[in-house]
């Protein structure tokens, strides 16, 4: 039960419809073992001792009408109680997975697939929500009915009822060995599933470079094996519950060819009559489906442990990046920022990506980072943005430590345009107001601000229309555009464009920054780019190599003291000459 205790908020949320459905499953099962001892065993004795009238029969039918309805009555009550409540609770899991995933940090799921989240969010959901739902259903009937049904077969003949249950302890063994072999088996499924999940949404991610590479058929044979793994994991699943099933069907039989072999010869004798014969076959076959159901809830039981499992792993995950205990009270931000003495190194990796960085930016500057590939400009952004946690040294905004500026607070300040621009599959115009509602004016201002306009009312339902999954029906630059855009909409205190101008043409590159002047007069701007005609009228740009601050200073500066940056320069001077030529 261990493993199920997260569910207790839930059971305890929705216990009345437990508690009704509960009510009427009893009265349905109530109602079903009156029929054989007090209708149908008087009935057949009345016509087998010649004693039965016309009206008689009539009477024991509209009691049986009557009690079939009220059978049907209560039968649904208990559905929609019980059975509704396990699709409450997987809405209310699913709700609290998707919440907590939310909360997750940046760097859980760069070690988590996002095929196995999906497999989680679906599959396990689902096997939990039948544990709790025709699991539970089945459990407390299977016990609650056959106490019932052997109350009434003792009633009816003693000796013969234990006659009956001479198989039982064969069951109860049978059902404890199986039990735990189906939890394995299922995990296994389980994970096999999730692995499959996987492979699909990568396949389906990356089909663009699959075509490129014409590795379809590659791709299908790894997917194939996949799936023949899935089969198998499956089919030693089958066997074990394909085996259970078949045993306990032989028990019953058993039970049948001792009632019919005893209790045949009681009729014969005359120790038995004909009514008490038959209401007893009737009260063994109401126990059959109690035997039946102690496979099936085993069965189900075992798929929702090992599915709240798999859950619980997900749950049970920290968040690394958190809100301060002791948090400043802040909502605003100016854009100040200070950097001492930042440190920083990846959990995989030992060797540092930022060594000793010192940085002052003032309210409103504008500042420039340059330098080669894997020089540690994108990590100073994700530090910055408290994706990932500093470790050594400290950054500030407006003199506070930023580990105890609210998370909410923090990012809601800042305007992000990563390098890879993510868009989701809506319209033009709901992806560039995913950060705030805003008015139609004051989306097409912000697409007019980012040179994307033009392009976009060119589109058949211009800002209605839709870009596909991550953007897909756009070109690069068009992406990097509405990206900016939605970062320039919710006026932020500070603005971090991270090589966001990569897939635009000089051209545009050139309109785009100049749009930017009079709003980067008043945000704090961080430029993070490759080309120098992105950084060169920064109020003071960085130039980072192996993770140190080589060079710092203006434009002409650095051109003068003809290191890094000058080199940088001349050897893009030169592509663009060539370029021309």
């Amino acid at each position: 039960m261990k493993t199920f205790k997260r569910l207790f908020k839930y059971f305890r949320k929705y216990k009345w419809y437990y508690f009704l459905g509960f009510v009427c499953l009893i009265g349905v099962d109530g109602l079903q073992v009156i029929v054989p001892k007090y209708i149908l065993k008087p009935a057949i004795n009345n016509m087998v001792y010649g004693v039965a009238t016309p009206s008689g029969l009539l009477r024991y039918g509209i009691y049986i009408m009557l009690i079939a309805i009220g059978i049907a009555l209560t039968r649904f009550s208990w559905r929609y109680c019980i059975m509704g409540n396990a699709w409450r609770i997987e809405r209310n899991i699913r709700n609290d997975f998707f919440e907590h995933l939310l909360n997750l940090s940046f760097n859980y799921y760069n070690n988590t697939k996002t095929g196995e989240l999906m497999a989680k969010a679906t599959n396990d959901l689902r096997a939990v929500r039948m544990s709790v739902g025709i699991t539970i259903v089945a459990a407390f009937d299977s016990l609650f009915f056959s106490t019932i049904s052997l109350i009434m077969l003792f009633s009816e003949n003693v000796r013969l009822t234990l006659y009956v249950l001479i198989p039982m302890p064969i069951l109860v063994i049978t059902a404890l060995k199986f039990g735990g072999l189906l939890h394995n088996r299922f995990e296994q499924v389980q994970e096999m599933f999730a692995s499959i999940s996987a492979k699909v949404q990568e396949i389906f991610s990356g089909i663009r470079v699959i075509k490129a590479y014409v590795q379809e058929d590659a791709e299908l044979k790894g997917m194939k094996a996949i799936s023949n793994d899935y089969v198998d994991k499956n089919m030693t699943l089958v066997k074990i519950w394909g085996l259970f099933g078949p045993l306990i069907s032989l028990l019953v039989g058993l039970c049948m060819a001792i009632i019919l072999i005893i209790g045949g010869r009681k009729v014969i004798y005359n120790e038995m009559t004909m009514g008490s014969f038959v209401a007893f076959n009737s009260y063994l076959h109401m126990l059959v489906w109690p035997m039946m159901a102690i496979g099936w809830v085993i069965n189900l039981y075992q798929r929702g442990r090992a599915s709240m499992g798999r859950l619980n792993q997900v749950f049970d995950t920290e968040p690394d990046i958190t809100d301060a205990p002791d948090a400043y009270n802040v909502e605003k931000l100016n854009g100040n920022i200070s950097i001492k003495n930042l440190g920083f190194a990846y959990d995989f990796n030992k060797e540092p990506v930022l060594n000793n960085i010192n940085m002052e930016i003032k309210k409103n500057e504008t500042i420039a980072i340059i330098g080669k590939t894997g020089s540690g400009k994108s990590t100073l952004v994700n530090l910055l943005l408290r994706l990932f946690e500093v470790k050594h040294g400290e950054i500030l905004m407006d003199g506070y430590d930023i580990k105890k500026i609210p998370l909410k607070t923090l990012r809601r300040n800042i305007g992000y345009v990563p390098q890879d621009t993510f868009l989701f599959s809506d319209t033009v115009s709901e992806n560039i107001a995913f950060g705030k509602e805003a008015s139609e004016e004051e989306i097409i201002q912000a697409a007019k601000m980012a040179q994307v306009y033009d392009e976009v009312m060119e589109f058949p339902e211009g800002f209605d229309s839709m870009v596909g999954e991550k953007g897909v029906t756009l070109s690069g630059g068009q992406k990097q555009r509405v990206a900016i855009a939605r970062a320039i909409l919710i006026n932020p205190s500070i603005l971090i464009l991270d090589d966001a101008l990569s897939s635009v043409d000089t051209e545009t590159e050139e309109q785009i920054l100049k749009n930017l002047k009079e709003i980067r007069k008043k945000t704090t701007t961080i430029l993070i780019s490759h080309r120098i005609s992105t950084v060169q009228d920064a109020d003071k740009i960085f130039v980072l190599d192996g993770g140190s601050i080589a060079e710092s200073g203006v434009h002409e500066e650095l051109l003068k003291k003809e290191g890094i940056y000058y080199d940088i320069f001349k050897r893009q001077q030169l592509e663009e000459m060539i370029e021309s030529i």
